[in-house]
């Protein structure tokens, strides 16, 4: 690619240039051309929308539903993205349990330090009641306690899957009225259908991580090594206002290698370049990779496999259809690389691994495209389209864009790379 076409992000008055590859977002033209005629890109968050306390109680309230229906006494979480989208609470996970415990029936409540039991009164904005553990006490005799006081003695005890096996056996041998089991039907039933404002602030994720992947292009010359485009990258999500996720680049015989190389590399002209870059607004993610040739026309071979993978994630976005498996979008896109000669399943060269990964709070989540596959594709499911193309000793091909599904079909969050020579749409 000649990198006349990308723009100078650092300099003056760069912001119609943005904007002619930018379209595939949904931020207006106008609104990011005024931002980026200042000196300095400005943030993109400041007028969102976080997730409302009532939506969060609306979680619960779901979640208790199930219970019922499944004849469960309650939820428990460990620190991490389940607690978060349920109660809002982020906490560092250490080697001191502090629990959220959800029951089918009545208030959450929360367990604790006793030394962080202050610091938590200010956090918590969902349920009031904690049981705090002194250094020296068992913490889960406190877990059985706020069971108790919610008239639980004894039943099945759903575990949510990240909760820590030294958690989950410290809980097991205080109680051996309870029974225990998975909490997927539950949490997974909840955060896999997102809601409008969850939708619109990976929305805005996206919109940021699509001109951060300009700007970090822009910033390749002859000799980079892929920390520079990370670099670049990483600088124009923390100024736009997001949480810096990851900025992966890597060139010629590495972009093979879904995940990267270890080995050094230096940028040439004629090199396919692939990027693969996400952020965080609010918690929610983004996650976009985009495969260019460097400073040159591509070769016959580059640009064969360059239209397979877009006829082949094309395909994948086709196949996504309410009512359908998600397994579909997995065979449509993979049958497009087999007829073309790669393969067959997961062989090399070809398609080494599933279509496309779920994607929300955490950059991978359920509601993977991925063979057989039979969660059926509904309204509010979010997931990447990424049949990457893989032919070690030569290059890689990915085109990785995420969609969400709506009742009228699948809807992509960002636009997929129209030609070789122009990542985003015009």
């Amino acid at each position: 690619m000649n990198r006349r076409k990308f723009v100078n992000a650092t300099a003056l008055g760069a912001g119609v240039a943005i904007v002619t590859s930018l379209n595939a977002c949904s931020e207006s033209p106008e609104k990011i051309e005024k931002e980026m005629d200042m000196p300095k890109l400005s943030s993109m968050v400041e007028n969102i929308e976080p997730i409302s306390i009532d939506e969060f109680k609306s979680r619960i309230s779901k979640a208790q539903l199930l219970m019922q229906e499944q004849q469960i006494s309650a939820l428990l979480l460990d620190a991490g993205t389940s607690m978060k989208y349920f109660t809002k609470l982020s906490w560092h996970p250490s080697e001191r349990p502090m629990l959220a415990i959800i029951p089918a029936k009545g208030e959450v409540s929360y367990i604790c330090p006793a030394f962080e039991e202050a610091r938590l009164k200010q956090l918590i904005v969902i349920g009031s009641k904690i049981y705090p553990w002194e250094e020296d006490e068992n913490p889960y005799a406190q877990v059985i306690m706020a069971l108790k006081e919610v008239g639980i003695t004894q039943g099945m005890i759903a575990i949510e899957e990240r909760l820590r096996f030294f958690i989950y056996d410290g809980i097991k041998k205080v109680a051996p009225n309870f029974e225990f089991m998975s909490g997927d039907s539950i949490t997974v039933s909840c955060r896999i259908i997102k809601s409008p404002a969850e939708i619109a602030l990976m929305q805005k994720a996206t919109d940021i991580t699509c001109l951060a992947i300009q700007i970090g292009l822009n910033a390749l010359k002859v000799g980079s090594k892929p920390s520079e485009f990370s670099n670049a990258v990483a600088n124009a999500h923390r100024e736009m206002g997001a949480s810096h996720g990851f900025a992966m680049a890597n060139f010629a015989e590495a972009s093979a290698f879904p995940h990267g190389s270890i080995l050094p590399q230096i940028l040439k002209k004629g090199d396919v370049v692939l990027v693969d870059c996400g952020c965080t607004v609010e918690g929610y993610q983004s996650d976009i990779s985009r495969t260019i040739v460097f400073g040159a026309e591509p070769t016959p071979r580059q640009q064969e496999i360059w239209d397979l993978e877009q006829k082949a994630q094309a395909a994948g976005f086709a196949a996504a259809q309410i009512g359908a498996p998600l397994g579909n979008v997995d065979a449509a896109a993979r049958k497009v690389i087999t007829e073309a000669g790669f393969g067959p399943d997961y062989k090399l060269p070809g398609l080494p691994h599933r279509t496309g990964h779920g994607i929300g709070m955490d950059g991978h989540e359920w509601g993977n495209a991925l063979r057989g596959n039979k969660r059926i594709l509904e309204p509010g499911m979010c997931f990447s389209i990424e049949p990457n193309i893989s032919i070690v000793g030569e290059f890689g091909v990915r085109h990785e864009d995420c969609a969400y599904m709506t009742s009228e079909g699948p809807k992509w969050f960002s636009q997929p790379s129209p030609s070789i020579d122009k990542p985003f749409v015009a």
